[in-house]
């Protein structure tokens, strides 16, 4: 007989059966042992016959819950794969969904190593921060240098009026001067991709959660 539930039903039911499983499988014995004189096995102290009796029990009931969760597990994955859900980013099967998210959040079988998204912006990051702290030192450092300059040509003792030493100085700034090459425009590229990153997670968490909770899988 077939039977239908909503994916959100079926993988809370996969989740209960994973714990059900480990439990039962714990707590069975299927080998135990007793004196020949004795008509009680040992360790569960009941007779033969019932122990085999409990033994087969419980080695069926396994078999048969690890069939029930391999059904609604390949129910699921077929669902996801077959089911499609929209983004603002782009359209994906809920298997590629979760995917996706998955990897983004560094959870994925790669952990943090395939969140690209995430290495990119943070190396865009570093980089300008390491660039904008270089050019900052340099200038000042720039800066110290003319100033010397500066003193070193008013302090001598000239009979020069004008002021074209000095114009030398500020040209010479003006040419060792460090300025940031930023063909991209890093910040407003930053704060875009963030933003698409963050979206992006927000979206396939509702829409995921909104396709488990409407559609229907049969076992």
């Amino acid at each position: 007989m077939t039977e239908r539930l909503l994916v959100t039903q079926a993988l809370d039911e996969r989740d209960l059966l994973v714990k059900r499983i480990a439990d039962k499988i714990a707590k069975a014995t299927f080998v135990d042992s007793m004196k020949n004189n004795e008509d009680k096995v040992a360790g569960a102290r009941v007779d033969k016959e019932t122990f085999a009796r409990d033994a087969a029990a419980a080695y069926q009931q396994i078999n048969d819950l690890m069939a029930r969760f391999q059904k609604i597990d390949a129910a699921i994955v077929a669902s996801n794969a077959a089911t499609k859900i929209r983004t603002s980013y782009g359209e994906f099967t809920v298997a590629g969904a979760i995917s996706l998210r998955n990897r983004i959040r560094g959870q994925g079988i790669y952990r943090d190593r395939a969140d690209f998204e995430g290495a990119l912006l943070h190396r865009m990051q570093n980089t300008y921060a390491e660039q904008i702290a270089a050019i900052d030192t340099k200038n000042r450092q720039l800066q110290t240098t003319a100033e010397g300059m500066r003193l070193s040509i008013l302090g001598k003792d000239t009979k020069v009026k004008d002021d074209k030493p000095l114009e030398v100085v500020e040209a010479y700034v003006r040419e060792n001067t460090m300025v940031l090459v930023d063909p991209l425009e890093i910040l407003k590229l930053i704060e875009a991709l963030k933003e698409k990153r963050e979206t992006l997670l927000r979206e396939l968490d509702t829409q995921i959660k909104v396709s488990n909770a409407t559609t229907y899988i049969e076992i």
